[in-house]
Order: C-alpha cells, then sequence, then structure tokens
C-alpha cells in the first residue's frame, strides 16, 4: 500500500464536509459544534480544548468552559472530523473527515508545528503486528517527535 493522497477541503467546504459526516454518524450539527470546529480548523498548530474555550469565548462575548468543548472535542475524534495529538494533549482539524485511516503525526520540538501524513502500508503494519501480538487494535497512534524543515534551517 501507498502513501494515501486525496482532495483536502478549506474553510466553509471544509465545515460542509465535517457537518455531513456528523450527520452521518447519527450526531447534530448544532451552532455551537459549528463554531468549535471553525475555530479548531483556524488553528496553524494544534490546540488544546484551553486555546478553543479562549478563542470562541472571545468571539461569542461571554464565558465558554473549557470541559464543555472537550465534550464536544471527543465528539469530533470519534466522528473523525478532528485528530488529537497525544503527545500535545491538543487538537487538529480532520482535513478530510469523510475518509476513514490512520494519521502519522510529525510534531516539530522547536515551533509546535505539527504535521500529518498518511501512509496506510505504515499504519497497516502496526496495526497487523498488534493483531499478530493477540491485541486488538482499535486505532494506532503514532507520533514523530523532532524538527520540521523550517526550524531545521
Amino acid at each position: 500500500m501507498h502513501p494515501h493522497h486525496h482532495h483536502e477541503p478549506q474553510g466553509d467546504d471544509l465545515t460542509t464536509a465535517a457537518r455531513k459526516t456528523l450527520e452521518a454518524a447519527g450526531e447534530q450539527w448544532t451552532a455551537m459544534r459549528e463554531r468549535i470546529f471553525q475555530t479548531l480548523a483556524e488553528f496553524e498548530k494544534p490546540a488544546s480544548a484551553y486555546d478553543i474555550a479562549e478563542a470562541v469565548s472571545k468571539r461569542e462575548g461571554r464565558r465558554v468552559a473549557a470541559n464543555s468543548i472537550y465534550r464536544i472535542l471527543d465528539l469530533f475524534v470519534q466522528a473523525n472530523l478532528a485528530r488529537r495529538v497525544e503527545s500535545a494533549n491538543a487538537y487538529v482539524a480532520n482535513s478530510h473527515p469523510g475518509c476513514l485511516h490512520d494519521c502519522i503525526f510529525l510534531v516539530c520540538d522547536n515551533c509546535g508545528q505539527t504535521t500529518h501524513i498518511d501512509d496506510d502500508s505504515i499504519t497497516g503494519s502496526v496495526r497487523t503486528a498488534a493483531t499478530e501480538s493477540g491485541f486488538s487494535p482499535t486505532r494506532p497512534v503514532i507520533e514523530v517527535r523532532g524538527t520540521c524543515a523550517d526550524c531545521a534551517e
């Protein structure tokens, strides 16, 4: 299997794709869920629930609690609208929510920039190794820490 390539919607198209994916999963697309998804998608780096709560609170003109954001982010991860960067306890919007596959995150230790790559052959090997060990994998989490190309210059 080779790296996974496909069109990645942006802006309103990404929000529409996320809404359709969530609704297809039997969940409602509420105004608050839309604001949280759009806010998450605007971050250039992984965002914590606190980062998102602060940004949404500023836009709303009222305080939005981080624990409310966490619940929605958990739903987004389950519905494939967002990915959790485990080592940073932060989230990124899934730029292709209708496509199910495992992601590999490249996390820069200098600037925090996180890039995700799709390579089903690598994640498939991880799943196979886990299965052959008698383990039933749900979702491989692969994060590579290091230095991005911009910081390496």
